[in-house]
């Protein structure tokens, strides 16, 4: 089967989820290739179309065992035409639940004929310096074996003359879907005197959560708590209070300490 271009869409406020559809892209190959990052609110305005002879490649990271909420509009409004598909889940090496059958099924109603899925470990939003959970994943051979992922995608591709002859493709998770939609509605976000007021925090949040005038005000209704605006201060001015979500670090770094090997299915 010819495919004339490849659309890569990923949510990534760290970068994690990103790194790894890169790391696909790599091994499928493919000349013609779009990335659409869809992490800004701004991105997530523009709807998205795609076609037959288009390969779609949709990664997300994982939260609380599902897809984000907040992506669940736009992915909704996809215009497929038996566009092949691949889903992607990225998440905090504790587990990603059915956050893959969810967005396979997401895909499915939106036009897409999924062809693989694959679950990659992203470092977790609260990892930090005192209670790292996946510090520095995706790593190496991590991105190895998405670039492996992208090759064997290609394969399959080529396998066949149309898209009707490939059969549908397993992914783990059971219905319901189950978990938590409604992230925590907290205020964990400290904001010591080295802010400089620099708007890079502003400029970050995947929805706009943050003053870009004063970057101590949050917007607590909005925040999601992935923590995109700690881990890109260039001052280091941003902190975890103690609370919850503090106490969430500490719990990952104490259950999962051994790390978890990416998967993918075909």
């Amino acid at each position: 089967m010819k495919i004339e271009s490849v659309k890569l869409v990923c949510f990534s406020p760290t970068g994690t989820t990103k790194a790894v559809v890169q790391g696909i892209a790599g091994g499928i190959n493919q000349g013609t290739m779009e990335l659409i990052d869809i992490t800004k609110p701004s991105a997530r305005k523009q709807p998205l179309s795609t076609l037959e002879n288009e390969l779609l490649v949709v990664a997300v990271p994982v939260y609380m065992g599902r897809v984000p909420a907040l992506l669940n509009e736009w992915l909704n409004t996809i215009q497929a035409h038996n566009t092949p598909a691949v889903c992607v889940v990225v998440y905090g090496n504790r587990v990603y639940e059915n956050a893959l059958l969810e967005l396979k099924d997401i895909l499915v109603k939106c036009g897409c004929i999924p062809i693989a899925g694959a679950a990659y470990i992203g470092e977790h939003s609260f990892s930090n310096s005192q209670t790292p959970t996946a510090q520095g994943r995706p790593d190496e051979d991590d991105l190895n074996h998405a670039k492996v992922f992208g090759q064997k995608i290609r394969e399959k591709l080529e396998s066949v003359s149309l898209i009707s002859e490939i059969f549908d493709v397993y992914v783990p998770g059971t219905y319901p879907y189950g978990g938590v939609t409604k992230l925590w509605d907290v205020d964990f976000v400290a904001v010591d005197n080295f802010c400089s007021q620099c708007g890079v925090c502003a400029q970050v949040c995947p929805i706009g959560a943050i003053d870009s005038q004063d970057s101590t005000m949050i917007n607590q209704e909005k925040c999601i708590t992935c923590c995109a605006c700690i881990k890109s201060c260039p001052q280091n001015a941003r902190t975890m209070k103690p609370g919850p979500v503090k106490d969430a670090a500490k719990r990952l770094n104490e259950l999962y300490k051994e790390q978890k090997k990416p998967e993918y299915f075909l």
